[in-house]
């Protein structure tokens, strides 16, 4: 019996995620993972890998909903699993903090994570800055850590991973039946998508270990985010700037303004600077192409452009893109690959 040949080009936390759901939902197919940069050397491996929303003006507030509320139940269920612990995924609680009260007290995530209450007049005290806050729990994800088990899970399923630096997607033509498209800021040289820009992360990763809430102020640009290893501290928001070299200047601005709000932080040891560049669109990207070049078509599924906010969604992208597989391979109609979704 023939199998399907599918291809995820993208080994960043969008690529393994969406090639270890197309694995464990459609038999008879054969996955591989092609990329030229494995963890710990991605842009997720920068990411602080909390389950936060980021809002995207171009995709309906229902939609990216329902990506978080599977998105978070799966990771929920890794959490409450023996597996926590290899996967790098654990519970962590925490406020959000407003120096105005927000349009909207209660964002539309509100209900998917755990206790969200507005805090009380005793909590803001220590935050006397700021006139409004949110408490809640939350997962997140030890980002190198979450890689290489997806990494581990796919090769359990028996796909494979390929170092190569894809130039073209027409390159894998030959080869496999379906491309899935997950090279994130690199789309915009494989598809020529004009819409997708960097915004140039920075991030501070340093030795805290007695934090233990999060902290992040309401405009998303100022957080401290205690994990397993270490504490991130951030951040920057620097829109179409590829600048991947660590900026000493914006360094300090970030340990002032974190210090700000948790004056421990000053005494906080082993201070690494980390750079990314989130892969921003003003709607994730995740469509099905057929592309045709001199009477041969290519089957493509695209699942990028998912910015600061790819923790909080990806594992609901990776169900839709997987969809889409689905879908692919049905016109191809290759026995034995009915997806179980």
């Amino acid at each position: 019996m023939s199998k399907a040949k599918i291809v995820v080009v993208g080994a960043g936390l969008i690529g393994l995620s969406t090639a270890v759901y197309i694995s464990d939902s459609i038999p008879n197919c054969s996955v591989s993972v092609m990329a030229d940069r494995f963890s710990p050397h991605t842009t997720s491996d920068v990411a602080a890998g909390m389950l936060i929303p980021h809002l995207y003006s171009g995709t309906p507030v229902d939609q990216q909903k329902q990506w978080f509320r599977e998105t978070f139940d799966h990771l929920l269920s890794i959490c409450n699993s023996p597996e926590a612990s290899e996967a790098g995924i654990h519970l962590v609680s925490g406020w959000q903090i407003f120096k105005d009260i927000p349009e909207e007290e209660m964002p539309f995530w509100s209900d998917v994570v755990l206790a969200f209450r507005s805090m009380t007049e005793k909590e803001l005290k220590k935050f006397p800055q700021h006139k409004y806050g949110q408490a809640f729990t939350t997962l997140k994800c030890d980002c190198p850590s979450y890689l290489i088990w997806l990494e581990k899970r796919l090769k359990e399923n028996g796909g494979q991973v390929h170092a190569r630096k894809i130039e073209d997607l027409w390159e894998l033509h030959r080869d496999f039946d379906i491309v899935v498209n997950c090279s994130g800021i690199g789309s915009r040289k494989l598809t020529e998508d004009l819409e997708i820009y960097p915004i140039r992360g920075q991030v501070l990763k340093v030795h805290a270990p007695w934090i233990k809430h999060f902290i992040r102020d309401g405009d998303g640009l100022t957080y401290i985010y205690p994990g397993i290893h270490n504490v991130t501290l951030g951040g920057i928001r620097e829109k179409d700037n590829w600048n991947l070299s660590p900026d000493p200047i914006i360094s300090k601005n970030i340990f002032d303004r974190c210090s700000a709000l948790e004056p421990s932080l000053r005494t906080a040891e082993n201070i690494k600077v980390r750079v990314g560049l989130r892969p921003s669109r003003s709607a994730v990207r995740v469509q099905k192409e057929v592309l045709t070049h001199q009477r041969e078509k290519l089957l493509v599924v695209h699942n990028y452009g998912h910015g600061g906010g790819g923790f909080s969604i990806h594992r609901g992208t990776a169900k839709e893109a997987t969809q889409l597989v689905k879908e692919c391979l049905e016109t191809l109609a290759i026995p034995g690959c009915k997806a179980k979704l």
